[in-house]
């Protein structure tokens, strides 16, 4: 089986949702998370296949200087999505026994991983994405190899981009996800950067990248989201990879965190039901 890490790096106070996070990845417990973060557990319960390794903002800087050779001074911290393409460099040494490596998001409840990352995805690809049209920030699969490590340096403007405190979608697609999601060639989008899709896109056409793009995800508000025993459904009948709580983190905010998740939950468009 081939072996996956997936990091995340978080700074300030942890949201209410981490418990969520945390209790979906003991569910997927071939797959090896990594939450680089200046807070400590405290009270929190992270299972065996989650490590939190403590980093300060400056540090991140200086080892994402040191691997890059020019300074990076990372002030707002929403901006370090612009260099999640680069933490298969920044974390090459937490990195070397895996197969893959993804770049992810804390605001995630997950289904069944394995499910719907098959191994022969993995032993045919040398990058993941689950969405269909364009890249995803929040869940990124790379090939732990030294060619996906500096793909990031594809793009003329990763320097430009790593050097301004300006937050440039970089990772996605410089913002134009309805270009790409519409089939629009690349040399007729107006775009300011060129991010990874960018990228990726310009490789698929040249024949240099083996990528995969497919539908497995639930964003938005839609509902009608039910998880069970590691698995998550969609209407009770459509099986799903994960749920991105982008716009569900914004609506539904509990006073209390929750400490104990059991082992079924529905998600309405507003709220969390306990069944």
């Amino acid at each position: 089986m081939k072996s996956i890490c997936l990091i995340s790096v978080f700074f300030g106070p942890f949201p209410w949702y981490l418990n969520y996070f945390l209790h979906t990845c003991k569910n997927n417990p071939s797959i090896q998370f990594l939450i680089f973060s200046d807070k400590s557990k405290n009270d929190l319960e992270f299972p065996e296949n989650v490590s939190l390794i403590n980093i300060s903002p400056d540090q991140f800087n200086e080892l994402a200087s040191n691997k890059l050779d020019f300074l990076i001074k990372i002030t707002n911290p929403y901006k370090i999505c612009d260099l999640k393409p680069a933490f298969g460099l920044f974390f090459e040494d937490y990195l070397k026994e895996f197969d893959f490596w993804g770049h992810i998001d804390l605001d995630i409840i997950w289904g069944d991983i394995r499910f719907f990352i098959t191994e022969d995805i993995l032993n045919n690809n040398e990058l993941v994405c689950v969405r269909h049209d364009f890249l995803t920030g929040y869940f990124l699969l790379f090939k732990n190899s030294k060619k996906m490590k500096y793909l990031f340096m594809e793009s003329k403007d990763f320097k430009k981009v790593f050097l301004s405190s300006e937050h440039y979608c970089f990772d996605e697609t410089n913002f134009h996800f309805a270009s790409f999601s519409n089939h629009v060639p690349l040399e007729e989008m107006n775009s300011e950067i060129e991010s990874m899709m960018h990228v990726v896109k310009k490789m698929e056409i040249q024949n240099t990248i083996k990528a995969y793009f497919d539908f497995m995800v639930i964003e938005g508000l839609p509902g009608k989201i039910r998880w069970k025993n590691g698995k998550l459904y969609y209407k009770n009948k459509f099986e799903v990879l994960l749920y991105h709580m982008i716009l569900f983190k914004k609506v539904y905010k509990p006073k209390n965190r929750i400490i104990n998740i059991p082992n079924e939950f529905r998600i309405s468009p507003t709220r969390i039901y306990h069944s």
